[in-house]
């Protein structure tokens, strides 16, 4: 028995979408005819576990409460639905979701834990990216694990060398899907949809300080803002060498930093001020936030996120004092 879904390509396109229908079908048609699965030397569960909480997207199988057991019942215990059900099962999003959902499984289905055929690897990629640049994006190398490649996304013509390229280095480090999604939403909706850009820049930099403070076991709570998020973060990390910590470095260093997170606060708090969804006054509309804000917002996100993330990663003991 097939996993029948009606046809999700056939939704309305988003203006944040840059992958067209076509290419992800030409994209599907590619992976079917490749000589290992898409979830490579994983086991299914475990392939799409790297990529979302199947614990917490729904059942559609009333005997059980959760995606996880669905897998299991329809891949392993009946085998009913067909091997690539993936591609048109509406929670994971592949067929007309958003580029960042698409374009993350691609990632991981090169990953050398999931892919260890490295002439595969390369030859899927090339192809993939083949396929991607007519819409605008490429996959490209962020850094290597045990010598091999592992690839992220990125726009076309993009520098190698930019605040959002590093933080697409920085979220592999960290090996946590959501907030690689995030940076390739940032990336993807600046131009496209800015003010979606501002929101998911705040996002992220939210994510990346909860990430530090757990990792260095500080508590935080849930409804704290992002610049309670910020000090608590930056109480916790050495921002500067120890000979320059008493200088007047080391608060210049803070101050910088207070402004880039006040920048994204403040144009995060500007978004919602205006409104983002279709109710907008006449007023509201012509007094929108356009691509060169989200452009400085996305830039100040993702350098800063960076500067803390590698901060909490050269370790130390913590800083003196109150923080920012």
């Amino acid at each position: 028995m097939t996993h029948m879904y009606e046809d999700p390509f056939e939704e309305p396109d988003e203006a944040a979408r840059r992958i067209t229908p076509v290419t992800r079908r030409d994209l599907f048609d590619h992976i079917r005819s490749l000589p290992s699965p898409w979830h490579g030397r994983l086991e299914e569960v475990e392939f799409l576990a790297r990529l979302y909480d199947l614990e917490a997207l729904h059942s559609e199988d009333r005997r059980f409460d959760t995606f996880r057991e669905d897998i299991v019942q329809h891949r392993y215990n009946n085998y009913d639905w067909d091997d690539y059900w993936v591609f048109t099962d509406p929670r994971l999003q592949l067929t007309s979701g958003p580029d960042e959902r698409l374009l993350g499984f691609l990632a991981q289905m090169v990953h050398p834990v999931v892919c260890t055929d490295r002439d595969q690897a390369a030859s899927t990629v090339a192809e993939f990216n083949q396929l991607l640049a007519p819409d605008g994006w490429v996959l490209k190398q962020i850094r290597q694990l045990s010598g091999r490649p592992v690839y992220a996304p990125a726009l076309t013509g993009s520098a190698p060398a930019t605040a959002v390229s590093y933080a697409h280095e920085a979220a592999a480090r960290i090996d946590a899907e959501y907030i690689a999604q995030q940076v390739t939403r940032m990336e993807g909706t600046v131009e496209l949809e800015p003010e979606l850009a501002i929101g998911t820049a705040k996002e992220f930099l939210e994510s990346i300080c909860k990430t530090v403070l757990d990792e260095r076991q500080v508590l935080h709570d849930k409804n704290d803002d992002l610049l309670v998020l910020l000090r608590k973060t930056t109480r916790c990390l050495r921002l500067t060498p120890d000979h320059l910590e008493s200088s007047a470095a080391a608060g210049t260093i803070k101050r910088m930093m207070m402004s880039l997170g006040q920048i994204v606060q403040g144009a995060a708090e500007l978004r919602n001020g205006y409104g983002t969804g279709h109710g907008r006054s006449k007023a509201q509309a012509s007094q929108r936030l356009t691509s060169r804000h989200a452009r400085l917002v996305v830039g100040s996100a993702s350098a800063l996120g960076v500067f803390l993330y590698e901060t909490h990663e050269e370790g130390g003991a913590p800083a003196e004092g109150p923080g920012l």
